[in-house]
């Protein structure tokens, strides 16, 4: 009697998946359709790229709060905590009125143990080895500053205004004896121009810190470049 040849199991067809693949980007589609991005914490996003990009001047502020972060808790840390909460709405604000200066990269805007820092590019505001202020480029962002720091929610707070450069020396011909009254003489322009268009000046400290203080390393034209700024800070209330 001859045998009967098994017959091969039929494959399981496959044509569910594209159902499924359908309903999985309908789904997608509509969470980012709910999305709201003015919604989003800017001070987290910022600690979360300076923590990603091993940048120490994030403040050292936790990815997450677990039970560890929780204990640490204590009632001489709950004050800061309420003063960074303080500080949200002002970062909201700045990341959306600045956003045409982020895109063109005159303008970096992050957070710190200090407060919120508002960076200017130095390259954008000045020419190489000059403390003056480049209006005709950057008037629009100027204004912008102007109007930010003129704001009523802004009468109570304090802020520093702080000139950074890269470890390149002045040149010897140059208005400048070294990098420090450069730093220096750069902050006190932004705060001049800022005076002039009405800002308190009683609200502003003054500091030059020539190539001390980078957030770089100098051995590259891109870290040189970041190197050179001008950071504006609204300073948290316990670095007043």
């Amino acid at each position: 009697m001859a045998k009967r040849e098994k017959k091969e199991p039929e494959k399981p067809s496959t044509a569910w998946q594209g159902t499924y693949g359908d309903m999985i980007t309908l789904m997608l589609c509509f969470f980012v359709a709910l999305y709201d991005p003015t919604e989003t914490d800017s001070a987290a996003l910022a600690a979360l790229s300076a923590s990603l990009q091993n940048n120490n001047t994030g403040g050292g502020i936790s990815l997450s709060n677990g039970r560890l972060a929780d204990l640490g808790n204590v009632v001489s840390s709950l004050s800061s905590m309420e003063r960074g909460k303080s500080l949200g709405p002002t970062m909201k604000k700045a990341v959306s009125i600045f956003a045409p200066d982020v895109k063109s990269n005159k303008i970096t805007i992050t957070s710190d143990e200090r407060g919120i820092v508002i960076s200017l590019a130095s390259d954008a505001f000045f020419a190489q080895g000059s403390a003056e202020l480049n209006i005709d480029a950057t008037r629009e962002t100027l204004i912008r500053l102007s109007q930010f720091f003129n704001d009523s929610a802004m009468k109570d707070r304090k802020f520093r205004i702080e000139g950074h450069t890269d470890n390149t020396p002045v040149p010897e011909d140059g208005a400048f004896r070294s990098n420090w009254e450069l730093s220096t003489t750069r902050a006190a322009n932004v705060l001049h121009y800022l005076s002039d268009f009405g800002v308190n000046e009683n609200q502003f400290s003054l500091a030059g810190y020539a190539n001390t203080r980078p957030k770089f390393s100098n051995d590259s034209a891109e870290g040189r470049a970041y190197n050179r700024r001008v950071d504006i800070i609204i300073l948290d209330d316990a670095h007043f």
